[in-house]
């Protein structure tokens, strides 16, 4: 177990996180056609797809930048914001329960949608059911930590991911170790966190890099209506 868990959360991370950003880099560098979402929305555009989109991705937003704080943050940190590790970590179940719950509400409508719609399904390319499944069954396993979490809430478990996660974006060596007592869903939930990383550059996911931060300050299009 201790070299199962060396290599997927020793060696696997740094392989995810190089194919992350290289990948990255390459598809913008040799595809650029490619670096869009493939949007369906004039295939369909129910009001039950734009539920399910918002919850989605505001969802998934709160999760990702949660869990980026909330593992890095140092733990000399917690007095300073009127935190123990006990109270961190209901404040992680109940937020990130919330969160999950509506972005796996959200994944389901979507995926829905993407498998059984007929414009949809055939507009779809294999990569984008692929990482809609692995994104619903990532938070499928993250909402099934939160009873695992209730049943120790010293914070102990939080602590070892935390210390786990920091040691990797650090390079310190005797990350794994920190795993080793930690329950199997955790390491499961972090395993496919990991791969998402690994798949985002040759997913739709790449989108992601383009925040379209232009236009929150770009002028109104004006459109008139041309009748013939």
């Amino acid at each position: 177990m201790h070299t199962i868990d060396f290599i997927l959360f020793q060696i696997y991370p740094y392989l995810a996180g190089t194919v992350f950003l290289f990948g990255s880099l390459v598809r913008y560098d040799m595809s650029q056609y490619t670096w869009k979402t493939n949007s369906s929305q004039l295939l369909n555009n129910s009001m039950l797809f734009q539920i399910g989109s918002i919850l989605f991705h505001l969802g998934v937003i709160f999760l990702f930048f949660g869990h980026l704080i909330g593992l890095l943050m140092p733990h000399a940190l917690y007095p300073y914001l009127g935190l123990t590790p006990h109270s961190k970590q209901l404040l992680a179940m109940v937020s990130g329960g919330l969160a999950g719950a509506a972005a796996l509400i959200g994944a389901s409508i979507l995926l829905y949608r993407r498998l059984f719609h007929r414009l949809v399904r055939a507009q779809s390319l294999r990569g984008d059911i692929f990482i809609l499944i692995l994104l619903y069954v990532q938070l499928v396993f993250g909402l099934a930590t939160i009873p695992v979490s209730a049943q120790h809430l010293d914070g102990s478990e939080m602590i070892a991911l935390a210390e786990w996660a920091q040691h990797i974006v650090t390079f310190r060596p005797g990350a794994s170790a920190y795993l080793a007592g930690v329950y199997w869903v955790f390491k499961v939930h972090l395993f496919l966190g990991l791969t998402v990383f690994l798949a985002f550059p040759f997913t739709r996911l790449v989108h992601i890099w383009s925040v379209p931060y232009r236009y929150v300050a770009r002028r109104y299009q004006v459109v008139r209506e041309h009748k013939i």
